[in-house]
């Protein structure tokens, strides 16, 4: 019998003939003939053969395929020169109508059968390996002599006849300092399946516990390692069980058929992977291209200017829009607030800057198909109505939004509004963004820049990004253009040393983002603009659909028509301007916002960020 040892420098084909003859004591073919491609195999009847072909292409990430052989075809040439599908695995598995009834170390005494069935050959992350370690990473399953960890997930795939499933995924401790260059160096191998489709938390795809793979072997995480999961072919071993056809072949699960194509072509997906942290609890990352991220970043740029001279540069924390975008472009719900009553002697005491903002970042939600609703004051309900009444006349919303209302009625009553039954594991929001909402100061009231106390105007809605504070899962953001405003406790420091009458006005609750800028509703504007490049990335767009199903319209992008617009946001001022909802500085009923005119200054920074 050979031992493991030396087995990862041989050559495929001598590979190949050792498993022939039986003569191997491994249980899986994890680091062996390094810089090959190895491949999974489903051996099915030539009658299903178009819709599993079928299913492959609409689901290449866990399912990359290498090739399709003919009946009874038991050579490949095109991946090995030598090769007998029948006995060239170390084992395989059969399965009679779903069900799994023998383990195999050859499938010669099924020849005959075998002349009526079609193999495909799929792609396998175990290629991939040599790549990882040239970039210094850890593989830890071969550190720890076993077979690579499997996982069934609640993804589903994209279906095609009678075959469908969940997703499968391999998982790879990588530490948390090596999670760019694993990225880096499995995004353009798609026939190893690529980039990795979710790191971090496992529950966030259902899996409950890495102790216990469905596949393969537990792999222990070092200190600092990071789960990182890849699509994995064993997805096609789940299609087949529930095609439940009367006779199939795949591999057993790590039992790769090694090929003799060096795994060195690779495929540009869109530019240079980044990886940024989305959430700590769960432990969330998410992958954008450098392209895209550099885009975002000029977008913070542009907003970040100060034409108030209010001293905003020193609130300013550079990439909180990309990762607040990050965040919201994961989220299925998103509920909005805003509202910042400042004018309290006339009626209504609200301000224009705000609405417009929370408005252009909801139209952009809803053309990405997320569920959103809006949370304000009760007294001012039939304003708000009014407003968005009148945005969906303008074409700035598809349909009316949900208008919630929010008063605190007991202790859980923030966790009831959130949560399904006030149950943390149900919430009904994935993100809450404040946009120039008033927020509470340390003394428990609320003020406007003149430091006026504005309480009795202004609901509780702060409870709700506390309790969001709570709730695994859910992310906040707070966008502000003063320091007073809902979800700037993230600065507050900053905003008690450098903002006028700061001391007493700084807003005490944070966001897990703060984007700050010169006007509120250009940070809102900055949102719903790099929504749409996210929206545009292929790398994000892969990693968001989990490499299932095929690419969104990226060549359409539909959602291009939902982008604020200087007609738009004009039409929408003039509204505001009708109903009495004033300028911020001023309390003028003019088209201005914060003192400062539509023309010229918020139509020149609508066309910047376009």
């Amino acid at each position: 019998m050979l031992l493991t040892g030396g087995l990862k420098s041989l050559l495929p084909c001598v590979l190949r003939r050792i498993i022939q003859c039986n003569r191997l004591t491994i249980s899986n073919t994890s680091g062996m003939a390094e810089g090959y491609k190895q491949a999974n195999v489903v051996i099915l009847h030539k009658s299903l053969a178009d819709d599993f072909e079928r299913f492959c292409r609409a689901n290449d990430g866990p399912l990359p395929l290498l090739h399709r052989g003919q009946p009874g075809d038991w050579k490949c040439p095109s991946l090995s020169s030598d090769s007998d599908i029948r006995t060239d695995c170390l084992q395989y598995r059969k399965y009679e109508h779903g069900a799994c009834t023998a383990s195999l170390k050859s499938l010669k005494e099924y020849s005959e059968q075998l002349k009526d069935m079609v193999t495909f050959y799929l792609g396998c992350s175990f290629s991939f390996e040599k790549a990882i370690q040239k970039a210094g990473i850890p593989i830890r399953n071969v550190e720890q002599k076993c077979n690579v960890s499997m996982y069934k997930t609640s993804v589903p795939c994209h279906s095609v006849s009678m075959f469908h499933c969940n997703l499968v995924v391999t998982m790879r401790p990588v530490p948390e300092s090596k999670l760019e260059a694993a990225v880096l160096a499995t995004s353009e191998l798609k026939e190893a399946h690529g980039a990795p489709i979710h790191i971090g938390d496992p529950g966030l795809l259902g899996i409950q516990d890495l102790s216990k793979p469905d596949y393969g072997d537990p792999v222990h995480l070092h200190p600092g390692d990071i789960p990182v999961f890849w699509a994995c072919g064993v997805t096609g071993v789940e299609a087949i069980i529930n095609c439940r056809a009367p006779l199939a072949f795949t591999h057993s699960p790590g039992c790769m058929f090694i090929t003799d194509l060096k795994n060195d072509n690779v495929r540009s997906l869109g530019g240079v992977p980044q990886v940024h942290c989305i959430s700590q609890d769960p432990l969330h990352f998410s992958i954008v291209s450098a392209e895209a991220a550099q885009k975002i970043k000029t977008l913070e740029t542009l907003i970040g200017i100060d034409p108030g001279e209010r001293g905003i540069v020193h609130l300013q924390r550079q990439g909180e829009l990309l990762r607040a975008c990050l965040a919201l472009s994961h989220a299925g719900s998103v509920l909005i607030t805003t509202g910042f009553p400042t004018h309290f002697t006339h009626e209504p005491p609200e301000e224009n800057d705000g609405p417009p903002g929370a408005l252009a970042i909801a139209a952009m939600l809803q053309a990405l198909e997320k569920q959103v609703a809006i949370v304000t004051d009760q007294r001012a309900m039939d304003l708000n109505k009014k407003i968005m009444e009148e945005a969906v006349q303008l074409g700035i919303l598809k349909k009316p939004i949900p208008l919630l209302s929010y008063q605190r009625e007991s202790a859980d009553s923030a966790l009831m509004f959130l949560c399904e039954n006030g149950d943390p594991g149900r919430p009904r929001f994935d993100h809450l963004i404040a946009i120039e909402r008033a927020g509470i100061a340390a003394d428990g009231n609320y003020y406007n820049a003149r430091k006026i106390n504005i309480k009795h105007l202004v609901d509780p809605i702060d409870e709700l990004f506390l309790a969001a504070q709570t709730i695994p899962g859910v992310t906040t953001t707070g966008v502000g253009d003063g320091g007073n405003e809902l979800g700037m406790g993230k600065v507050k420091d900053a905003v008690k040393k450098h903002i006028k009458n700061g001391d007493v006005i700084a807003c005490d609750v944070e966001a897990d983002f703060t984007v700050v800028a010169g006007v509120s509703n250009w940070g809102g504007y900055a949102i719903a603009c790099a929504l749409s490049v996210l929206r545009s990335c292929e790398i994000h767009d892969r990693f968001l659909r989990r490499a299932v199903g095929f690419p969104r319209a990226l060549s359409k992008r539909p959602w291009l028509p939902a982008l604020p617009s200087v007609t738009k946001e004009e039409k929408l001022l003039k509204t505001l301007v009708q109903l009495g909802v004033r300028s911020g500085k001023t309390a003028s009923l003019e088209m201005e916002v914060d003192g400062l005119p539509f023309y010229n200054t918020h139509s020149l920074m609508i066309e910047k960020l376009l």
